[in-house]
């Protein structure tokens, strides 16, 4: 093959060669950011990757995480999930794309995917950075550890191994993009649902300090996360069914197939307490594990002077119903059950929703309870949070264009704006009826604008509307039509309080 024409760069750990695009721009591919977590290193932080001789192929994918393969009922989940689980040692890597090699001082995004904390990669289609490069943006895709590797809280191992992880990407990201065209300081820090979740726990870490300026929580949580004490049951839980001892140096002799087998049957433990509910009311046993939520050491002071963007999709919790065929069947009893799962006042919950969304079935309410429980009330705690520190500006936004898959039930569910934010709604396997965005055309120009204003927020710290406030809480609601609002179901947000 003639690689002259091929894209090369030099980073701190050896020479890498990308891929060149018909419209100049590059990307390359399975780039390592730390050592292969093999082994004991499975339960270890992040440690540096061994320099390589030579130029490094960067333009065929490579492995991910350990995981189990992903659906989520009748819908067609691929794009977001990807093909599962693509093995190899060597997976903590980043994937870049860039507008070309020649340019300097250009904005940076750094991209955190979703996926429970037990699925997920960069070689999901959804994150295909080609409309941020093509528009001026070095964007960065990462891998990090998922599932028992990544999340569960074990003695002898450092906690939340898979946020060390996205530090450990925003710390190569800080010492080598410049070499792709990147400004080492305008970085934004971005993530949706469980890696929303864990760029507002980055946001908290005084570790990440100085790793990046900007950040956008796309429905995550800044109350996502577990107690000790809830992630003990966990632990717990997995050192059963796997005949072990609760201790990193158990786990460590055990492969990464038992793993990813034992994650897939703790789905469902009860993680109430006396003093707390589960954050993810069921859907997932793993999540961050810290002493003080992110928006509560957010409120202290930890992530002053970063921008913020933090929003949710308006009809969150149909994903984990409609699908499923959850939805329709709802009855009181289960509007009372994710209530209790939820809130530590179940009815004072119901009787709020019900006054202010008069007429709602109840599967309607039953979502409107569960999107809260996961995303909203986080969300907004996290945005009130950073509204009060001083040097801090925040911006929220609502997504509101609803998706009519599944005969038109699916609506504007949780991860329905990530094609819009990637520009990627065109592609043909987020169309159909059992597709992610349906069977009908989106407005023809919401992709381009809602991309554009994350490409601005990136560059500038500002998504062109008004900052969000205490008093006001202005959040732009997105749909065919934008419009501003002020403080959006402010009833809903005072019972969460």
């Amino acid at each position: 093959m003639n690689h002259r024409s091929e894209p090369v760069v030099t980073t701190a750990q050896g020479a890498v060669r990308g891929l060149r695009r018909n419209d100049g721009t590059a990307v390359f591919l399975n780039i390592p950011y730390a050592a292969p977590p093999v082994g004991a290193g499975r339960f270890a932080r992040p440690l540096p990757h061994e320099p390589w001789e030579g130029v490094r192929d960067a333009t065929v994918p490579g492995p991910n995480a350990p995981q189990s393969e992903r659906k989520l009922g009748s819908i067609d989940m691929a794009p977001y999930f990807g093909t599962g689980w693509s093995r190899g040692g060597d997976y903590l890597t980043v994937n870049v794309w860039t507008p070309a090699a020649h340019r300097a001082g250009l904005p940076v995004m750094v991209f955190v995917h979703g996926g429970g904390f037990v699925a997920g990669s960069t070689r999901s289609a959804l994150y295909d950075g080609s409309a941020f490069a093509r528009d001026g943006v070095v964007l960065v895709t990462l891998n990090y550890r998922l599932g028992i590797a990544g999340f569960l809280d074990l003695p002898g191992a450092p906690a939340n191994r898979g946020l060390l992880d996205v530090v450990a990407a925003l710390s190569w990201v800080r010492e080598n993009i410049t070499a792709f065209g990147g400004d080492p300081d305008n970085v934004t820090l971005f993530g949706q649902s469980a890696g929303a979740t864990i760029v507002g726990g980055v946001l908290a870490a005084p570790a990440a300090v100085g790793l990046f300026r900007r950040a956008i929580v796309q429905s995550g949580s800044g109350l996502g996360a577990f107690t000790t004490e809830q992630a003990a049951r966990v632990t717990a839980a997995a050192a059963t069914a796997l005949g072990v001892e609760p201790h990193a140096d158990a786990f460590a002799r055990l492969s990464d197939e038992r793993l990813v087998e034992a994650a897939s049957g703790l789905v469902g433990i009860d993680l109430r307490t006396d003093t707390h509910r589960d954050p993810l009311i069921g859907l997932s046993p793993f999540s961050l594990v810290l002493d003080t939520q992110p928006a509560v050491s957010v409120a202290a002071g930890h992530g002053a002077g970063i921008d913020l963007l933090v929003g949710t999709n308006t009809e969150e919790g149909l994903l984990y119903l409609v699908p499923v065929d959850k939805y329709a069947s709802s009855t009181a009893e289960d509007v009372a059950d994710a209530a209790a799962r939820s809130h530590p006042n179940p009815a004072r919950l119901v009787e709020t929703y019900r006054s202010t969304r008069p007429g709602a079935s109840h599967g309607e309410l039953r979502s409107a309870v569960m999107g809260d429980a996961l995303f909203g009330a986080g969300s907004r705690a996290l945005a009130d949070a950073h509204a009060t520190q001083p040097g801090s500006t925040t911006f929220a936004y609502e997504f509101a264009w609803r998706s009519h898959a599944l005969d038109g039930e699916l609506g504007a569910t949780h991860t329905v704006e990530l094609p819009f934010v990637f520009d990627l709604a065109h592609l043909p396997q987020l169309r159909g009826p059992a597709s992610l965005l349906g069977p009908d055309e989106p407005p023809t120009d919401l992709a381009a604008r809602m991309h554009g204003t994350w490409v601005r927020f990136a560059t500038t710290g500002d998504p062109g509307w008004d900052r969000y406030d205490t008093e006001r809480r202005a959040t732009m609601r997105i749909n065919a039509e934008w419009s501003q609002v002020d403080d959006p179901r402010s009833q809903e947000r005072r019972v969460w309080s």
